[in-house]
């Protein structure tokens, strides 16, 4: 995140703070001349970036911990909504069965009741993760630049399902309280409103449940080592499989994988596939349903392929 925030400063976000918040002692082109400090140090270790022309024209310098609270909810803020909105969209008319919508548990008006509590819950999980994002840009996490920085070798590989596992069982504990009954009520209830879910159901939680189920993915750069790169990759990564995951498309039936299938059934029959990416949690858990398909699905499949022996 530290290289993301050099670029950001650099092409958009020092001249934002200086139009809003401009310094009372440096004007704009002064761009700490003088000041002895060092700007995209993060960045210039991959390429050189030279600071933009409105550097030190706010009161609020790069190294402000309020600037960079900032600055890391509006990045959390816009970029997840984006890749919540443009990857639901992509997915829905890529993916996602159409007949789902003609569905007696759909409900009136869902996708738009979807995508107006996934707006409005991003802004308020971006807040809440803001201090996370903080504290791994001023150096408390365990993220490291480059491969040759790896504890060894083969954990340049290793870093992936290394973090797939981790965060996949803490996913599936939170999970699996929130589904105790008082817990349940009030929290994450909102969210199994959709029995038959849309890719838009993916980010339509409530705040603090939506919160909760990301903490592992934040908390495994400060208990392990993980490249930078490898991390953005996964956030993006995490983002797109959790629409997936929403589509109701059962293109895979694995007995590993707790893809669409298996969540499918958990906005179902809601006790069962808490899991986010295998089933191994479940398993082990006895909460393990294998997916079938939907019983109005198989009905219509049966009608298509009745219609089409009468063709």
């Amino acid at each position: 995140m530290d290289v993301f925030l050099d670029i950001l400063d650099t092409f958009v976000l020092d001249r934002l703070y200086a139009a809003v918040l401009p310094a009372s002692d440096l004007g704009i082109g002064d761009a700490g001349l003088g000041s002895g400090k060092i700007y995209n140090q993060h960045v210039g270790r991959y390429v050189p970036l030279q600071p933009s022309q409105y550097v030190d024209a706010s009161s609020w310098r790069r190294d402000d911990m309020k600037r960079q609270t900032m600055s890391l909810f509006l990045i959390a803020w816009v970029f997840a909504l984006i890749m919540y909105l443009v990857g639901s969209f992509i997915i829905y008319h890529t993916m996602f069965d159409k007949r789902l919508l003609r569905h007696p548990l759909y409900l009136k008006n869902q996708m738009r009741l979807e995508i107006r509590q996934g707006v409005s819950a991003i802004p308020v999980i971006a807040i809440l993760t803001a201090p996370l994002f903080l504290a791994e840009v001023r150096g408390y996490s365990k993220l490291y630049d480059f491969a040759s920085e790896a504890p060894f070798p083969a954990y340049t590989w290793l870093q992936y399902p290394l973090f797939v596992c981790f965060t996949d069982f803490g996913i599936y504990w939170i999970h699996r309280w929130e589904h105790i009954p008082w817990l349940y009520r009030w929290l994450h209830k909102p969210h199994h409103k959709w029995v038959v879910p849309t890719p838009f159901a993916s980010y339509a939680f409530h705040p603090l449940d939506g919160y909760a189920q990301s903490l592992p993915y934040h908390i495994f750069p400060f208990l392990f080592p993980l490249q930078k790169s490898a991390y953005l990759g996964l956030f993006a990564f995490v983002t797109l499989w959790t629409v997936l995951i929403h589509d109701a498309e059962y293109i895979s039936h694995s007995a590993v994988i707790n893809g669409s299938a298996c969540h499918t059934m958990h906005h179902l029959y809601f006790n069962y596939n808490y899991g986010q990416y295998i089933t191994l949690w479940d398993r082990l858990g006895g909460t393990y349903r294998e997916p079938k398909e939907d019983g109005f699905l198989q009905k219509e499949n049966l009608k298509a392929q009745s219609m089409k022996k009468h063709e």
